[in-house]
């Protein structure tokens, strides 16, 4: 107890007078930044959202016709499914930052398909294999049949900067004395099949899965030899997060019978698919187009005032951008207003997608003032707007009411969410200043959650 005392005393007159490197600073590291470092699986769920590192390419996360894809995106939804928790997304091409990012607590796991190394292995965690991958030599019809490693001479291979090829390909040219270059480069693999392709440069390596789906675009392609054979590839986690580890080892377990074999067939043995999706102008991968609305989706955020990828994620959120999309409430047009709403608002015709789209923005606009002098802050407005769109005003200003009696902000969605969320008990929406009564409000809340979260993936893959 004594030395307890003494050693409180002595921070705390370290605290008051200050060093430049402090007591706590040295034997316990800077807080902050541990904090987030130590994060594992029940502070993960605490928190509620995992990080995970992707790659932006046609197999780990893109955009099509506004509908997020991606092997290791459905793969990841599922898992954050499973975890109880939403899912934010990381995009790393390079590899190399994955790793860093992990070990500074700024993502709480790799999703790529990464071999097991020494180099690897440091302060981290494989996951149980997610497959077996083979590495290809690419090259394309003027590069020359390859039949031995002796054919390559003096040529120059180009690999993607922090993958296993470079460490391949050395072992391969001090085993059997070849005088082959190899040059690293930050682009992916896909760029540079590209690059092959179109004869910029003459060979690069890639997984093989990734080679085929590439050689479905590209007919001269020759991926028919093999740099290494099959190994297996795995997800990464922090050392210090063995509950993670666990649980993603456990989903794996799960899902490796049925629902990884199927997700692998849609992205690696559907080669014509993905060709659509790749080279779509409405695939991030190849165009900038989230749907064929998007101009009138401009039209409207312009006059809201918003991103007009954020009016786009709620048309997404509504309707998936069919005109005549009508829910089993009755609701109609891109952004399914109900029928009272489109009276309301001036629209005739719902199923003509500029009309109901403008009926929409009108509806928005309206909300938008409602809360204007509640919520000043424009971004926290955004969510009272949303939730509202979802769910009516009437309920979230109940929710606003709720978090002023108890003395909580009421400018600030997370503490109102809160309230609207604890409108299904009926301790607090048989409250005599509840106006509308019960609600299920953590569906709004997790409304807002999914529109902003696609708003953030749009925002990431589709330019301005």
């Amino acid at each position: 107890m004594k030395k307890a005392l003494i050693l409180l005393s002595s921070i705390a007159i370290l605290l008051l007078f200050g060093v430049q490197c402090t007591f706590i600073e040295k034997n316990f590291g800077s807080l902050s930044k541990k904090e987030t470092y130590i994060l594992d699986l029940p502070g993960i769920q605490n928190r509620g959202f995992i990080r995970a590192a992707v790659d932006n390419n046609s197999t780990g996360y893109y955009i099509y016709r506004g509908r997020r894809m991606g092997y290791e995106y459905e793969l990841l939804r599922d898992l954050a499914k499973r975890l109880n928790v939403q899912l934010h997304l990381v995009m790393v091409s390079d590899i190399d930052r994955a790793f860093d990012y992990l070990k500074e607590g700024k993502v709480d796991l790799i999703a790529m398909n990464l071999e097991k190394s020494s180099e690897r292995s440091d302060n981290t965690s494989f996951s149980h294999p997610l497959g077996k991958m083979n590495t290809v030599l690419v090259g394309n019809e003027n590069s020359g049949k390859i039949t031995s490693w002796e054919h390559l001479s003096s040529d120059t291979i180009y690999v993607r900067e922090g993958a296993v090829y470079k460490n391949q390909l050395c072992h391969l040219k001090d085993s059997l004395q070849l005088n082959y270059t190899i040059i690293t480069t930050p682009e992916h693999e896909e760029i540079l099949i590209d690059k092959v392709a179109e004869g910029e440069i003459k060979w690069t390596i890639a997984d093989q899965n990734i080679a085929q789906a590439n050689a479905t675009y590209y007919g001269g392609l020759d991926i028919s030899w093999k740099v290494q054979k099959e190994g297996d590839v795995s997800w990464v986690v922090r050392e210090n997060s063995p509950k993670l580890l666990s649980s993603l080892n456990t989903w794996l377990e799960d899902k490796q019978k049925r629902f990884i074999p199927d997700l692998y067939a849609k992205y690696f043995l559907t080669p014509k698919n993905s060709y659509f999706r790749s080279n779509s102008p409405f695939s991030s991968l190849a165009g900038n187009q989230i749907s064929v609305y998007d101009e009138i989706i401009k039209d409207g955020a312009e006059q809201l005032g918003w991103d007009w990828r954020l009016l786009a994620s709620l048309v997404y959120k509504e309707s998936r951008f069919d005109t005549v999309a009508t829910s089993y409430a009755g609701a109609k047009g891109l952004l399914q207003l109900m029928p009272v709403t489109l009276e309301r608002f001036g629209v005739e015709n719902p199923n003509d997608p500029s009309e109901s789209l403008m009926g929409g923005v009108r509806y928005l606009r309206y909300l938008d003032k409602f809360w204007m002098e509640r919520v000043p802050d424009t971004s926290e407005r955004l969510k009272f707007v949303l939730a509202s769109y979802n769910i009516g005003h009437g309920h979230v200003e109940d929710a606003w009411r709720l978090t002023l009696k108890y003395g909580k902000n009421t400018q600030s969605w997370a503490s109102v969410s809160e309230f609207l969320e604890l409108k299904s008990d009926p301790d607090y929406y048989r409250d005599p200043i509840v106006k509308s009564g019960f609600a299920k409000g953590h569906l709004a809340v997790n409304y807002v959650k999914d529109v902003m979260s696609v708003f953030e993936s749009y925002k990431a893959l589709v330019e301005p």
